[in-house]
């Protein structure tokens, strides 16, 4: 008994000397602030978490989404729908935003592309004394980093990661689940007048290979290469996954129609795919469905199982 009275003495000694440290004027500790080095090599330096986020990029909005932070998400582009956000004020494109409109927001961050080489944007949000956070998004390593940075810049580095992870896990059993099987020969349609495709190093593509798909442009030198219609007549492929929604539903059964699309073996036996437009083309948290849908497509018999 005398041993718990004397840890309970030293205990309230211990409290009455911090709580006289306070009285006496002792400020309280400041806390870091959080340094994010961005996708164009800019370092953004941020008191606390951002409060108030402007997203030009739908993918990150995706990501804000994820992380439990729809609720900062004070301004969207016309292509983010999620429900979470539909009702947050439209402020243009993403490439060609209103200035003004986002000004009015009173956003402590804007999330924006760095392949946006004119920077006019950047430029006038940073006179204004507004932070930037540029994201490039080109494969999926690009994706999982920009879910991190968004994780610093928001306080949910844990969040971040989680997401990441299971990311990683869900590539790794789709691309397992389908070890052995014959990989049919794709044409994925990015666009199709002049056709254009994703290259092996873009998300698209990365995703396509782990879903048991073999990209006939895997070879392609640049990530987003339009094809001469000749070159995808030769290589003919056995399916062609089409994004609906970047074009409409009506497109399928156009190909039939088209010069050279309706002599692909695909388009001939049936064989075009449809995916969503907004899970396909989004380098985001949504990157695993994607993979598991395009996997389905691809092979059937496992979607079955």
């Amino acid at each position: 008994m005398r041993a718990v009275f004397c840890c309970l003495a030293g205990l309230l000694s211990l409290t009455t000397a911090t709580a006289c440290g306070r009285d006496r004027g002792a400020p309280p500790p400041v806390p870091a602030p959080l340094l994010v080095v961005d996708d164009r090599g800019d370092t953004l330096r941020l008191r606390v978490p951002a409060a108030r986020i402007i997203s030009l990029v739908p993918s990150a909005t995706e990501s804000l989404i994820a992380l439990g932070v729809a609720n900062r998400v004070v301004g969207r582009t016309l292509y983010d729908v999620d429900p979470a956000v539909r009702a947050v004020p439209l402020i243009g494109t993403g490439q060609a935003p209103n200035l003004e409109a986002m000004l009015a927001l009173r956003p402590d961050l804007v999330i924006l592309w760095s392949s946006d080489k004119r920077g006019d944007v950047q430029a006038q949000l940073r006179r204004a004394g507004i932070a930037t956070l540029a994201v490039s998004l080109q494969d999926t390593t690009d994706a999982f980093r920009a879910l991190r940075l968004l994780g610093t810049a928001t306080g949910t580095t844990g969040m971040a990661t989680v997401l990441v992870d299971s990311l990683q896990r869900t590539f790794a059993a789709t691309r397992a689940s389908i070890a052995g099987q014959r990989a049919p020969r794709v044409f994925y349609v990015v666009f199709n007048n002049p056709p254009m495709t994703a290259g092996p190093r873009t998300f698209i593509g990365q995703i396509l290979t782990l879903a048991g798909g073999d990209n006939i442009f895997a070879d392609a030198a640049t990530n987003w290469p339009t094809i001469p219609l000749e070159e995808l007549v030769r290589r003919d492929p056995d399916v062609i996954v089409l994004p609906i929604g970047e074009m409409a539903d009506s497109a399928v059964g156009r190909l039939g129609e088209l010069p050279g699309w309706r002599d692909l073996r695909a388009v001939r036996r049936g064989q075009v795919v449809r995916i969503d437009a907004n899970l396909a083309s989004r380098p985001g948290p949504n990157m695993g469905r994607a993979a598991t849908t395009l996997r389905d497509l691809l092979h059937p018999a496992q979607a079955l199982r």
